[in-house]
């Protein structure tokens, strides 16, 4: 009774939301995990389950970022559509793949009244990917805060695990986060994947009071570096690979995921 009752009023938060679009921020908990990686791959198994998506890339013209990755250099950015200095149609790259792909760079935005400028007042449904950069203390950006969900991404080693649990707590304190979902990149041992997922998944729990939810796992897979050769992801390149079986599995999972009950992802004093 209780799930029904949680599920009826996921239901109507859905058909009262002013808009449809779902905020997604994916971010990468150290160098390597493939936050990149993933928010690309994401975006193009959206657009393959018939969703309309949108990339902001805020790494945007640094080495491996989504804009570099797929050779684009779009006209403009987030700022200059927030600004209305451009439209998203004279901003924006579509890929052959389906994804719009607009650069949003925290840097650029930074000291205007578009800092925060939140992408669903021009983008009304389907879904906002958006690759999120750290600053140097650890915090997400004003952008990034918006977000309705926060993806972390981080490789099943010690040492990564490690890593990414004292990121957690640095975002849990700086933006009084309650939930955040996390991924398994580069999984070779599942079961040992299923176990980091669960020790994690208790320790926000008991030292955190923080919901952390596994979104699931992906295989190591040799093709994606191929694909990033052909300046492509993995999902585009080589749709039956594991990795890319795993992307859409997990991409496919967010239509379960709850919206959240309150505002959006923001930023505390």
């Amino acid at each position: 009774m209780n799930k029904l009752v949680a599920d009826q009023a996921d239901g109507l938060r859905r058909l009262l939301a002013p808009t449809q679009a779902r905020v997604l921020a994916v971010a990468g908990m150290g160098r390597g995990a493939g936050g990149t990686t993933a928010a690309m791959n994401f975006a193009v198994a959206l657009v393959g389950q018939g969703r309309n998506v949108l990339l902001l890339d805020e790494h945007c013209r640094a080495e491996g970022s989504a804009c570099e990755v797929w050779d684009i250099d779009p006209l403009g950015g987030l700022v200059d559509v927030a600004a209305g200095r451009l439209t998203l149609d004279g901003a924006e790259v579509r890929m052959a793949c389906g994804v719009h792909v607009l650069p949003a760079p925290p840097a650029a935005a930074r000291g205007t009244s578009q800092g925060a400028a939140d992408p669903r007042r021009f983008w009304h449904d389907g879904v906002v990917v958006i690759d999120a950069a750290f600053d140097g203390e650890g915090r997400l950006s004003p952008l990034a805060q918006c977000a309705d969900d926060l993806l972390l991404v981080l490789q099943p080693h010690p040492a990564s695990v490690t890593s990414a649990y004292a990121g957690i707590k640095r975002l849990h304190h700086a933006h009084g986060l309650k939930q955040m979902r996390f991924l398994l990149n580069g999984v070779v041992d599942v079961q040992a994947a299923r176990q980091i997922m669960n020790n994690l998944a208790h320790a926000g729990s008991r030292y955190l009071a923080l919901s952390l939810q596994a979104a699931g796992w992906v295989r190591f897979d040799p093709l994606v570096c191929d694909a990033w050769r052909l300046k492509k992801t993995i999902a585009e390149a080589f749709p039956a690979s594991h990795a890319a079986v795993d992307f859409r599995r997990a991409a496919g999972e967010m239509d379960q995921w709850p919206w959240p009950e309150a505002a959006p992802l923001q930023a505390v004093a």
